[in-house]
């Protein structure tokens, strides 16, 4: 298949920060372009962003309804959809568009419970699409690189998992207007869903160690705290974890860590060395043997395998970051759609970008972490997808 892909956006309409995102990453892959949309539910709104993106207004959607029964039926129909809109709509979008044949890329968390990821897994199937879900850390050339060095025993047996994700911008907005926190929808359970902090950071923590490790949790327990007189919502994380290799590990997830931007950072300790990967720094991994001098693993350079480096849109030193790794993820998820349509049988787990499974990991991490919370704090078992 030679042609150019296209596809589709629910939400991201002009201003929304994480729609702007995964258009950029997809120009720097220039293999795609956006024709359809249903990008607010404001008139004006779907008006400047068909201005904005340039969508014809035949294509330029009322709803996602109207949209995925359109598109379903020209034959330039979009190749995919991408869904960015608040968590409770995840679910049904992703399930429609799918139902009319069209693949699906889906910001996280992929829904709001177990069952319905059960169920788009099972709808993906029937109707033969694939799913990406959009864990940005992966699409990192350097995380890539840490799940090749653990596969490869360069930490050992993996012993324990430190993984943290602060932030301050909740405190910044609370600060800001002088005691309370602004309104959003992220502070509303009928449309964030159970988890406030733990499922919107959170399940980027536990993504990226079930990436990089392949370790699934199998019991977890979890404290769940908010900052002052905020919405009752959690906003600062503190949990404890079992994995079924026998590992441990600990959780740290704020959005009220004064002084942090955006510090998802998560430690690999094994018998052998450990593995330290900095989201801010997300070049470099720092490769700490147990009889052997520090090391610091630095993007692009010849040391790197081949087929990781591949991966790699700058040359070393010249730092890539947040749209890159989106790219790269939209790259991954584009080569196995063209397999697809060129008839080749694939396995989604080969390409390199988060499925449905993982999508389906990490509603039950935070739902389980909720569960716990609410028993008092105590130990739950977790059965990871």
């Amino acid at each position: 298949m030679n042609r150019k892909m296209r596809f589709g956006m629910v939400g991201g309409s002009p201003g929304a920060f994480i729609g702007k995102v995964h258009l950029s990453a997809i120009r720097l892959n220039n293999d795609a372009d956006l024709v359809a949309g249903c990008f607010s539910r404001d008139p004006e709104k779907r008006s400047l962003a068909a201005q904005t993106y340039a969508i014809a207004s035949d294509r330029n959607y009322e709803s996602y309804e109207i949209m995925a029964e359109a598109e379903s039926n020209r034959e330039d129909k979009i190749d995919w959809v991408i869904i960015v809109t608040p968590n409770n709509l995840h679910y049904p979008i992703a399930k429609l568009f799918m139902e009319k044949g069209i693949s699906v890329v889906c910001d996280k968390p992929l829904c709001l419970t177990v069952g319905q990821g059960l169920d788009l897994k099972q709808t993906a199937s029937d109707n033969d699409c694939l799913f990406a879900v959009t864990y940005t850390y992966t699409g990192h050339v350097m995380t890539r690189e840490a799940k090749r060095l653990i596969n490869d025993g360069a930490v050992g047996e993996i012993k324990m998992i430190l993984g943290e994700y602060p932030q301050d911008g909740l405190l910044r907005a609370y600060n800001a207007a002088k005691g309370s926190f602004p309104a959003s929808w992220r502070f509303d359970p009928e449309q964030a869903g159970r988890g406030a902090a733990v499922a919107d950071i959170g399940t980027h923590v536990e993504n990226w160690v079930r990436y990089v490790t392949g370790l699934k949790i199998t019991g977890l327990c979890c404290n769940l705290e908010r900052f002052a007189d905020g919405p009752p919502r959690d906003n600062n994380v503190m949990c404890m974890l079992k994995y079924d290799s026998g590992a441990n590990g600990m959780y740290w997830v704020s959005q009220v860590a004064a002084g942090y931007a955006n510090g998802m950072r998560v430690r690999v300790v094994g018998t052998k060395g450990t593995l330290e990967f900095v989201q801010e720094t997300s070049n470099y991994l720092k490769l700490s043997p147990i009889d052997g001098p520090v090391q610091i693993l630095d993007r692009g350079r010849s040391y790197i395998p081949d087929n990781i480096n591949a991966m790699n849109r700058l040359p070393a030193g010249h730092s890539e970051g947040l749209t890159e790794a989106f790219a790269n993820i939209y790259r991954d998820f584009s080569k196995a759609l063209r397999d697809k349509y060129d008839g080749l049988s694939i396995n989604q787990d080969d390409y390199g970008y988060p499925t449905i499974d993982m999508g389906i990991a990490g509603v039950e991490f935070y739902n389980k972490c909720v569960d716990s919370f609410e028993a008092g704090c105590a130990w739950v078992d977790v059965d990871m997808y």
